[in-house]
């Protein structure tokens, strides 16, 4: 049985607007492979060449994309007693500097369109901040450093 893949209600129209997009870029691949096989001679065929693994590319997108959607589980509104997928979570470091992330699935990590950076949920952070609640202090540890951040609030 397929994984199922955890993603916001944001992550998944992403996810298909994605798809259209490639879609709409398959069917022009198409036409352009079309036209360049009908009008391509046997000494220049390098544009042909390159159409052709240029909609192969296009295609595999298109397929993970829709593998991606067809397990993605869409979480409910997440709960902001405890930070789980989908929160927006405030911090503080070791400095007292403050900054907000957004947990997410690991397909949505970095690529939502929103003011907030959003991280993966399987990150070394993801994985301190969940089942979190305010006031907690969590350690992450990249490599070698250790830094501690405190949980402020949890949107």
């Amino acid at each position: 049985m397929a994984r199922e893949i955890r993603v916001t209600k944001e992550g998944y129209e992403r996810l298909q607007r994605n798809l259209e997009q490639e879609r709409t870029r398959l069917e022009e691949a198409t036409r352009i492979l079309q036209e360049l096989s009908g009008t391509s001679d046997d000494y220049d065929d390098t544009g042909l060449e390159e159409a052709k693994r240029e909609k192969i590319v296009i295609e595999e997108r298109v397929d993970e994309l829709e593998d991606q959607l067809s397990r993605a589980v869409v979480m409910d509104s997440a709960p902001v007693d405890t930070v789980s997928l989908g929160n927006v979570v405030e911090l503080t470091d070791d400095d007292g500097d403050a900054f907000q992330v957004q947990v997410v699935s690991p397909i949505e990590a970095g690529v939502l369109e929103t003011d907030v950076p959003s991280i993966s949920d399987e990150s070394p952070m993801g994985k301190a901040l969940m089942g979190r609640k305010e006031g907690d202090e969590v350690q992450v540890a990249i490599g070698e450093k250790v830094t501690r951040y405190r949980v402020v609030s949890i949107a």
